[in-house]
């Protein structure tokens, strides 16, 4: 039997409950029942115009050939001027190396650095497919607890820290709380990152979706030291609304980005060639436009945050499009189906995410449906407490 031949590594691998969620919505949708999706997180914008139009001219030029497997060099190029320009960070085109979505970026790292038995520090709540990512590079997750801010537990990750320790996932803004990490905190990460000698990979791709007039800091941008232990990964999806097209990339110091480079040169190949025409305009252009984006994310934060009732238990997000609540006592799953079968809100569980008894919602979806979440919300609340 050909079961009998997957490999144990295969078998161990959790499937995506963002994605199985998503499923269960379109079906219930299709049947005709009234759900709002609250589950997959991608803006629910359209891709600029002008984005699409180049990657049309791209495609009636004939660019559709193989490239360099790192991406195309002008590409690269303006990766590294938006590292200047908004991080302070100053790369090379050879340190650069694009692929197809943050995500592969992030699993290229980890098929880059991890031997077996390695230990991965991943902070909780995380983003599911950080563990899964990692067993399959054959390294080992050790989860490190969250405090009350729903950030990491300084004291607990010094705990954790062992001579197998090989990297640490950051990621800020974050998914799936939109925690941002302040300047002072990730100083002291990086302060014990750089004593250990641990790699950070720090996922920014939310770097552009943030509030309350914060601003984003790259952890690489402390200092030298933390620099070259630093993986810088980001991406077109969450910024550009560019979700399907598939564009992601990471900065790192030239030995691991030559070792990723090799990596991808052997699996995938290169990114698709005329969607890094568009990547590059979207980098490349004027980013005023974004400002609206993330006006209207903040607006409907806002309006959540307003209404939502008190039974409600949840993280207060600064960034990206996500709410991580919980409502009476119950397991993720539970409050999930609860959730779904009884007020048509498809939420996913945070047992997934490291965080179980909460569920996630994304807002970003347009205000009609916010406005009806929190109704249904606000009412199941209600109901569960009597």
């Amino acid at each position: 039997m050909i079961a009998d031949k997957i490999s144990v590594r295969a078998k161990n691998i959790k499937p995506s409950s963002t994605l199985a969620v998503n499923k269960k919505a379109a079906e219930m949708i299709a049947a005709g029942e009234k759900v709002i999706n609250l589950s997959v997180g991608e803006p629910d914008f359209d891709t600029p115009d002008f984005v699409k139009q180049v990657a049309i001219k791209a495609l009636n030029e004939g660019f559709t050939k193989y490239t360099d497997s790192s991406g195309i060099k002008p590409l690269r190029q303006a990766i590294c001027e938006k590292f200047k320009r908004d991080n302070n960070l100053v790369y090379e085109p050879d340190q650069i190396v694009v692929s197809c979505g943050a995500k592969h970026s992030l699993f290229n790292i980890m098929l880059a650095i991890c031997d077996d038995g390695d230990e991965i520090i991943i902070p909780a709540p995380y983003w599911v497919s950080y563990p899964e990512m990692v067993k399959l590079a054959g390294g080992k997750c050790v989860i490190c607890r969250y405090n009350e801010h729903f950030k990491m537990d300084i004291e607990h990750f010094k705990s954790i820290i062992t001579k197998r320790t090989k990297a640490l996932i950051l990621n800020s803004p974050s998914n799936p709380t939109g925690i941002v990490y302040t300047r002072q905190e990730l100083e002291q990460i990086a302060e014990i990152a750089c004593k250990h000698g641990i790699i950070v990979v720090s996922d920014e791709v939310y770097e552009k979706l943030i509030y309350d007039a914060q601003k984003h800091v790259s952890i690489a941008s402390l200092g030298d030291e933390i620099k070259k232990l630093t993986v810088v990964v980001n991406g077109v999806s969450k910024t550009y609304a560019m979700t399907g097209w598939r564009i992601g990339y990471l900065a790192a110091e030239l030995p691991l980005a030559k070792a990723i480079a090799n990596i991808q040169s052997q699996t995938t190949s290169n990114p698709t060639s005329f969607v890094q025409k568009a990547a590059l305009e979207a980098i490349s252009a004027d980013q005023s436009f974004i400002g609206k984006m993330v006006e209207e994310f903040e607006r409907r934060r806002d309006y959540i945050l307003s209404n939502i009732s008190p039974l409600i238990e949840y993280c207060r997000p600064a960034g990206a499009f996500y709410l991580l609540m919980k409502i009476g006592n119950m397991s993720s799953t539970q409050l999930a189906q609860k959730l779904l079968e009884e007020e048509k809100l498809a939420t996913v569980p945070g047992d997934d995410f490291g965080a179980d008894g909460f569920v996630r919602i994304s807002f970003a979806t347009d205000m009609e449906n916010i406005k009806e979440t929190v109704k249904r919300l606000n009412r199941f609340a209600e109901r569960i407490k009597k």
